[in-house]
């Protein structure tokens, strides 16, 4: 029965009476059900087919084919028109827009008005993370129809064509366009926008500074394109200039209503050596160091940390209210205010050295009080020290209050006002010709400071070292910080002065030196220094002669060198002015006169005894000796004028 039926139709279309396209469907499948069912009866099919026959009866063929499938010429060719709209028209390597379709987590399906719809990787949009079906977006055509048949699109090659175009146009206009922070970079990060990698730098960011560029990673913010090196492909991108616009009119709502003595929160935003900066909710104010609090600090991280909510009050501001002085110390009363009114002068307190000065040292009695130590109350010492050799910061100290003023807010302190003025009774411990012990404080070209005790200082004169050696400067007698014994020659007790000796502790040697070194007493000596017109020389018992340069020529001509012994003759001995003169050329000098002295005394004796024995024998002279006497009176004459 069911092969029956499929003959039947078969047999329809062959002579071209009906076809399924233009059967009416509910017809046709009405049939197939029916065909299928295997128990329907001759009379049902047969019913079926007269049906379908009747339906082709009703259709005008005719009418069909005349108007060529029902439509007029101008209805035709305006499908026409609209069917070649809907065909897409791009070429391979060609930018052209398109609609995005589909979105999975690998691909992106975009349809360009193509046969077929394009695919691209989502990497490609990983800068819009806001991407969703339905936007229109840019792809490069990279081929029609590849081997698989698939239209190959790429939206990152379109972004690399037009992206300076549009970087530049966003920069004259001023547009704000969408980045993906890549990575960090020295300085600042790294952003892809419109497929260039632009460079954000860290001031860029934010309107406050940030400590940690990593959180941004990964990250699609809204940037503002702020320069572009076209020459070197460089482009930089700011966020932080959409911040500022954003922050201004709040900034503006702001400082219009700020006034001095206003407290307001704030939120601590940077922190300097000189202060700390707080934002005020779009307004940043300074508080320096010196308005933290009523003591001292060093640092302003002893007070604040960094994204701490605050109080501070509004000290001032200038005229443009760009500049904001606050304070936090003010919040609170001066300490001043709290002092112990009973605190007066004498009254002994105790503090911490704080700050240290050549001239003294603060110290803090308490939170915001201080009192100044001046370098000459820390000792009664009359010589000039610096304050560090007595305190440091940190020490804790007690002083008596010398003075006090509550109105200026000033103290000023003492430490030597803790033990007794060794002063007062510096003439029982420290008499006229008693002998101490010191320490040697400094030099000076006339003589040696140094101090017996804390407070009691002295002077010891270059001329009151050594009975016997001549110094030119103390240096060469001692050294700094070394104990020297003294004598107590003189006490000023108004003046606060001692004078004190060395060489008083010995016997004056030069009552013995005068009766060693008489005139004309030679000695050897070693010759130390020669200058230009004075030579020294090393005599024994340590004393030193003095000679000239003309009187150290030796007997041959030459003259002496610097440590060479020689003989040294006194020609003069000054027992006030402690001063030996000699002379090496007088020894020989002096030896060679009396040799002549002698020979011409011997001599003289001579004449004098050949004139006597003349004398003698004149009487018996005759007139033939005359000549002979004649000749030795000449001789004599002679003689007596070498001798005169």
């Amino acid at each position: 029965m069911v092969k029956k039926v499929k003959n039947e139709s078969e047999e329809f279309e062959n002579e071209n009476v009906i076809n399924d396209a233009e059967l009416d469907a509910p017809v046709v499948d009405e049939v197939e059900e029916t065909t299928d069912d295997d128990s329907a009866s001759d009379e049902e099919i047969n019913s079926i087919v007269s049906a379908a026959k009747a339906q082709q009866n009703v259709f005008d063929w005719d009418n069909y084919e005349a108007s060529k499938g029902g439509y007029t010429e101008a209805e035709r060719n305006s499908l026409q028109n609209k069917y070649e709209q809907t065909l897409s028209t791009n070429a391979e390597n060609e930018v052209t827009e398109g609609t995005v379709v589909s979105i999975s987590k690998r691909e992106v399906v975009v349809n360009i008005g193509y046969k077929s719809d394009g695919v691209v990787s989502t990497n490609e949009f990983r800068y819009n993370p806001d991407l969703k079906v339905g936007d229109k977006v840019e792809v490069f055509v990279e081929s029609l129809e590849d081997k698989s048949g698939q239209l190959l699109l790429s939206h990152k090659k379109a972004r690399n064509l037009k992206s300076w175009d549009r970087v530049n146009q966003a920069l004259e206009a001023s547009e704000v366009v969408k980045g993906y922070v890549k990575c960090r970079t020295k300085g600042g990060m790294i952003v892809d926008v419109f497929g260039i990698e632009a460079f954000l730098p860290g001031s860029q960011i934010d309107v406050k500074p940030i400590r940690d560029y990593d959180v941004f990673v990964g990250k699609t913010m809204e940037f503002k394109v702020v320069k572009i090196n076209n020459e070197y492909k460089n482009v930089v991108v700011s966020h932080k200039a959409l911040i500022e616009a954003e922050l201004e009119q709040q900034k503006a709502e702001i400082i219009s209503k700020l006034e001095k003595g206003q407290v307001l929160e704030g939120i601590v935003k940077n922190i300097t050596s000189y202060g700390v900066f707080i934002d005020l909710g779009g307004v940043d104010g300074l508080i320096h160091i010196t308005d933290l609090s009523w003591g001292r600090i060093t640092h302003p991280e002893e007070i604040v940390t960094l994204d701490e909510k605050i109080n501070v009050v509004i000290l001032d501001f200038d005229d443009d209210k760009k500049r904001i002085a606050l304070g936090l110390k003010q919040l609170t009363p001066h300490p001043w205010d709290a002092l112990d009114p009973n605190l007066k002068v004498g009254d002994k307190v105790k503090g911490k050295v704080v700050v240290m000065a050549d001239y003294g040292a603060f110290v803090e009695i308490a939170a915001g009080i201080e009192g100044l130590i001046h370098v000459s109350e820390m000792s009664w010492s009359q010589h000039l020290r610096s304050a560090q050799e007595f305190l440091k910061v940190g020490d804790e100290v007690e002083a008596v209050v010398l003075t006090l003023d509550r109105e200026e807010r000033k103290m000023s302190l003492g430490m030597k006002q803790l033990h007794p003025d060794p002063w007062e009774k510096i003439d029982e411990k420290y008499s006229v010709g008693s002998k101490h012990n010191a320490v040697v404080k400094n030099f000076t070209n006339f003589g040696i400071f140094v101090e017996i005790e804390e407070g009691v200082d002295g002077l010891i004169h270059i001329s009151d070292l050594s009975w016997t050696k001549k110094i030119k400067h103390p240096q060469e007698f001692t050294s700094l910080g070394s104990t020297i014994e003294v004598v107590v020659l003189e006490v000023d007790k108004e003046q606060r002065r001692l004078s004190l000796g060395h060489k008083q502790l010995e016997e004056n040697p030069w009552d013995v030196f005068e009766t060693i070194f008489n005139v004309g007493s030679v000695h050897e000596g070693t010759i130390v220094e020669i200058n230009d017109k004075n030579v020294t020389v090393s005599l024994p018992y340590g004393v030193e002669g003095v000679s000239v340069v003309s009187h150290i020529v030796k007997e041959d001509g030459t003259s002496a060198k610097v440590d060479e012994k020689l003989n040294f003759k006194v020609t003069e001995f000054s027992k006030d002015a402690k001063k030996i003169f000699v002379s090496h050329t007088r020894t020989f000098e002096d030896e060679k006169k009396v040799a002549e002295e002698n020979e011409k005394q011997a001599k003289a004796t001579s004449t004098k005894k050949a004139m006597k024995k003349v004398s003698d024998n004149l009487e018996k002279t005759t007139l033939g000796d005359v000549t002979d006497l004649a000749k030795l009176k000449s001789e004599m004459s002679k003689a007596e004028k070498e001798n005169k």
